[in-house]
């Protein structure tokens, strides 16, 4: 927890979960990655945390965006950010969606099919497109399903067929796993991208573009590795198969961007057991999968969790939310460690919540307010 977040909970004290986001903590992670991989542009995911106070401050950095909607696109450009920094990265749009981002200026979308091809062709002619490939999510937290994405052999025929209605063929993009610990993942990814770069050279399409997509990690209860490691390992990479004539790359950050700009102070509401027998409490917070936990779905991303008294004994515990819903349980297949001491009414604080958290919080299921998010 930086001071600054520290001082801010000292002096505004309130009821109900709230998310605290430090910007100091956003702009150097910003440098990290420019200086990480220089000659890379930054395109922050939007969707991990679309704060306007993040935005602007990104944009004045002069980070890219990567857009998943009309209205992420339209706090790009409100941020400040002018049309050629945006791509529309999402590979399911609406035809309409796309006439709109393109009568915005925006001329750079994702597909991953024939008829995605087809839609931008009719509502963005002359735009550039880049087809995201399917890639091994092994090693990540947050592994990424088959929902987006084309096998690799078939990436060739989907950006031809771009070719041939009018639109530019630009690019390739992959991505590795959300919370990619393993830094040399985006290995295998770079091999194959690499052969479909030769075999459209073949068919006279000359690709310009690769999109590493994100999976950069920020720091829960696992060590990762810093960002110049990522870095380092992904330069390798494209050496190795792209030579002297490595394309134009970005990259897409988002939890790696926000997630540990910022902690979730949240309640203690209720602590119990469910027999007299029982050794392991239930510890029930006002804040849930409901209310912007919605990564802990099956324990994949474990946030760090402190106390006031952490130095104490500890003791196991199933930690659940306050909805009405039996699903609303965070870890239980491995109980977390707290203080035994632990008190209904306690305020623990929830790390590493600065991503993927207020844009999971419902609008009120159950009654409970959004997530509450002040940025400083």
């Amino acid at each position: 927890m930086t001071d600054r977040i520290k001082q801010f909970l000292a002096d505004n004290r309130e009821d109900g979960p709230r998310l605290v986001v430090d910007l100091d903590v956003v702009r150097d992670n910003y440098r990290s990655f420019a200086d990480a991989l220089p000659d890379t542009r930054v395109f922050y995911a939007v969707k991990a945390n679309p704060a306007p106070e993040i935005l602007s401050l990104l944009a004045g950095l002069g980070s890219c965006f990567d857009t998943a909607s009309v209205a992420e696109i339209e706090l790009a450009l409100a941020a400040g950010a002018s049309p050629d920094r945006v791509s529309f990265g999402n590979t399911i749009k609406k035809e309409k969606d796309i006439a709109r981002a393109f009568a915005l200026g925006v001329r750079l979308y994702a597909v991953d099919c024939g008829a995605e091809v087809e839609k931008v062709a009719r509502a963005a002619p002359g735009s550039k497109v880049f087809c995201r490939i399917l890639c091994d999510g092994a090693g990540a937290e947050w592994p990424l399903s088959r929902k987006f994405g084309c096998a690799p052999d078939m990436a060739a025929d989907v950006l031809e067929r771009a070719h041939a209605l009018g639109l530019v063929a630009h690019g390739l993009s992959f991505h590795v796993g959300s919370q990619q610990r393993n830094p040399r993942m985006w290995n295998r990814a770079l091999q194959v991208s690499a052969g479909i770069f030769r075999d459209l050279a073949e068919r006279g399409i000359q690709l310009a573009m690769l999109n590493l997509g994100g999976g950069f990690p920020t720091r829960y209860l696992k060590r990762v590795a810093p960002v110049q490691t990522y870095g380092q390992s992904i330069f390798r990479a494209l050496r190795r198969h792209f030579g002297n004539r490595i394309p134009e790359t970005i990259i897409e950050p988002g939890r790696g961007m926000v997630g540990d700009a910022g902690i979730i102070e949240a309640e203690v509401v209720l602590i119990s057991k469910k027999s007299q027998q029982d050794h392991v409490r239930w510890v029930y917070l006002d804040i849930g999968k409901f209310n912007g936990l919605a990564e802990t779905m099956d324990e994949m991303i474990r946030y760090p969790i402190r106390t006031d008294c952490d130095a104490e004994a500890l003791g196991p515990c199933v930690l659940a939310g306050p909805s009405c819903d039996s699903v609303d349980v965070l870890y239980e297949k491995d109980p977390y460690l707290l203080p035994v001491t632990l008190e209904i009414g306690a305020k623990v604080l929830i790390e590493g919540t600065g991503a993927y958290t207020t844009t999971y919080s419902t609008v009120g299921f159950n009654g409970f307010a959004p997530l509450k998010s002040y940025v400083i």
